[in-house]
């Protein structure tokens, strides 16, 4: 159960430290999830890292359907009650799994940005589980802009890769993002020191990134995201990550309900 300072802060800043809230049996199945998604990589898997530098930024996700340690911790693990409780929604859909990792040397960073825009979903009931395999020291966890969720901006999505911005996707909401490593000064930024076990859970409007992996150990992470009773499906022109279903999706301006998206407490 949450208590209410934790849920407090959470409403608050918008992440949040949770910790040894995972169990560890379920740690180890997503281990093992990660080795069969690294070895079969999925049709939206990402190496960032350019040939010849070192280290490896390796993203993937939507394999849940696929890779049966991701669909078992969906469906069988405590944390959709945890998303129940700080959604405040008795309602949670699966909405989808990214996987991050980053190997020992990696230099790439993770951009700042925050992930609704890129999503075709309305709606305040967003949360995500950025949940560690390993140990995750201070100066390579990523990093959280303190109440950035309330502050009723969304960012143009770029890409990871070059940090382009999509010209054609569009919403009457959208602007460019500022320059948040240079304002790091004006904002309140969290970081914390992880062990296996514990997780971050954010919003999916408050800004974020992550530093390179400077440390000698491999930085696996698991981000479970999900959705509750207010979340509809929009279409935004031009490009979504993940792209829309293309069938067995809801219909637009709907719940999220749907073989895709699955209700996994109902209301």
């Amino acid at each position: 159960m949450i208590d209410s300072a934790t849920l407090k802060s959470y409403v608050q800043d918008g992440a949040i430290a949770l910790r040894g809230v995972v169990p560890l049996n379920w740690i180890e199945r997503l281990r093992e999830g990660v080795q069969q998604n690294l070895q079969s990589p999925g049709p939206y898997a990402k190496r960032y890292t350019p040939e010849g530098n070192p280290g490896m930024f390796f993203g993937d996700y939507c394999n849940w359907q696929r890779i049966d340690a991701y669909r078992a911790f969906f469906f069988d693990s405590p944390i959709k009650h945890l998303a129940a409780q700080l959604m405040g929604s008795p309602k949670v859909n699966l909405y989808h799994e990214h996987v991050l990792v980053k190997e020992p040397g990696t230099r790439e960073k993770t951009p700042w940005h925050h992930d609704q825009p890129y999503y075709p979903i309305d709606g305040e009931n967003i949360i995500s589980f950025w949940i560690p395999l390993d140990p995750v020291e201070k100066a390579t966890c990523p990093e959280y802009i303190a109440g950035s969720h309330r502050w009723g901006r969304w960012f143009t999505p770029a890409r990871f890769a070059d940090l382009k911005a999509h010209a054609t996707a569009q919403d009457s909401r959208f602007e460019p993002p500022p320059d948040f490593e240079a304002e790091r000064a004006l904002h309140q930024i969290l970081q914390w020191e992880l062990a296996v076990g514990d997780c971050i859970a954010f919003h999916g409007l408050t800004v974020h990134g992550a530093p390179e992996n400077t440390s000698s150990h491999r930085r696996r992470a698991f981000s479970a995201r999900f959705t509750g009773a207010d979340a509809r499906f929009v279409l935004r022109s031009g490009f979504m990550s993940p792209p829309p279903p293309q069938s067995d999706g809801p219909a637009e301006g709907a719940p999220l309900d749907s073989p895709v998206f699955p209700v996994l407490l109902p209301a």
